[in-house]
């Protein structure tokens, strides 16, 4: 845990959060500026800053977020619509809160990218 960290914070309780779902590994929270009706992060208990501080080790745990991801897609009935997972990197990449996350977006048509 960091304790300069916000997601640290909400996964500690420490502040608030709209927590929908949580096992020993990751805490999911509805995002408090939600760009799609369904929109949630996926969030480590581990306080990983960025994707570029990931190792081999963290293999099981991505693929647990993006399982995670899809139980929140069939839980929410968007799963047969369709969803979109975005994970964001650094500055440039969009990120704002430095401790990683998966975007899960859905409950509308989004725009395609490229």
């Amino acid at each position: 845990m960091n304790k300069d960290c916000l997601f640290c914070k909400i996964i500690s309780g420490d502040i608030p959060g709209d927590i929908t779902y949580e096992d020993e590994l990751v805490v999911a929270f509805r995002d408090i500026n939600p760009q799609a009706d369904l929109h949630q992060l996926i969030v480590p208990r581990e306080h990983i800053s960025t994707t570029n501080d990931l190792t081999s080790s963290h293999q099981m745990l991505i693929g647990h977020m993006v399982l995670t991801a899809q139980k929140i897609a069939r839980d929410n009935n968007v799963a047969e619509d369709g969803y979109r997972l975005i994970f964001n990197c650094n500055q440039h990449g969009g990120q704002t809160v430095y401790h990683i996350h998966l975007h899960i977006l859905a409950g509308r048509q989004l725009t395609q990218l490229g």
